[in-house]
């Protein structure tokens, strides 16, 4: 296992896989090295870029430190970037984009940004998440029920129909996201603020001064192609690609080649 230490102490396990200038790949919620997409983004990136995966802390192999704030996953990505040496490329997927943009507006040293449908509710196509959404999955936790935790984040914050939410707890990979449901709460920092129904503020990523790239599926539903054009739209540098045929989980053939041409 390969490691850096965070500011707080905390070691984060990461993956180098490769050649060429660097590039982070910066998960969602409930997804890390052995359980996500970006491991496969990255085997697909490896022929132009040096590709780095991590497991975001308190997932994986990964370690973790009370109290959590938003700010020790950016220090994260950072003491990556240092060990890195070099200013990076980034890439952010879903709640995970939302980190990634509050990484590069930071001031963290990255050449460029791309991100893939970060979960934002900018319009009335769906509804906002409720006002005690993340006290709601933060008392679940409490009580030690993370599969309820899980259900209701996948009801009301991804907004999933719920024949499809109770199939997803017999499914293999059940256990795997319960074990990290208690990592929830990080992913919510990043994106409730952008969770309600309005348009994006607009200022709100003026530090993301580099290039940026936004990307949504076809598929996806109209709210979070809503939100990504919206996004595109409020960013100093960014330009909107629309991936025909794909949906929230991309694949990473369909992706990978957008990502190739962005970071060239």
């Amino acid at each position: 296992m390969t490691t850096v230490i965070s500011r707080d102490g905390t070691t984060i396990a990461y993956t180098r896989v490769g050649r060429g200038p660097a590039l982070l790949l910066v998960d969602g919620a409930m997804c890390y090295r052995a359980s996500g997409p970006n491991t496969s983004l990255a085997e697909e990136l490896a022929d132009t870029c040096t590709v780095y995966t991590y497991d975001r802390r308190g997932r994986g192999e990964s370690g973790d430190t009370a109290p959590f704030a938003p700010e020790r996953e950016i220090e994260d990505i950072a003491a990556l970037i240092e060990m890195i040496g070099e200013p990076v490329f980034l890439y952010g997927i879903s709640s995970g984009a939302a980190l990634a943009l509050a990484a590069a507006a930071s001031g963290l040293p990255v050449s460029k940004v791309a991100v893939y449908e970060p979960p934002f509710i900018v319009d009335g196509t769906r509804p906002p998440i409720p006002a005690d959404y993340t006290e709601s999955i933060e008392r679940h936790l409490a009580a030690g029920k993370p599969g309820a935790a899980i259900r209701y984040f996948m009801r009301k914050g991804v907004n999933l129909p719920a024949p499809i939410v109770a199939m997803m707890t017999v499914m293999p990979g059940w256990s795997s996201m319960k074990a990290v449901a208690h990592t929830l709460p990080y992913d919510t920092a990043f994106v409730t603020e952008f969770e309600h129904g309005r348009p994006l503020p607009e200022g709100r990523w003026d530090g993301v001064k580099m290039p940026a790239l936004v990307v949504n599926g076809s598929k996806s539903p109209a709210w979070i192609r809503n939100g990504t054009r919206d996004l595109a739209r409020v960013l100093p540098d960014a330009e909107h690609r629309t991936l025909d045929g794909q949906t929230h989980i991309v694949k990473a053939a369909a992706l990978a080649p957008v990502l190739k041409g962005f970071f060239r």
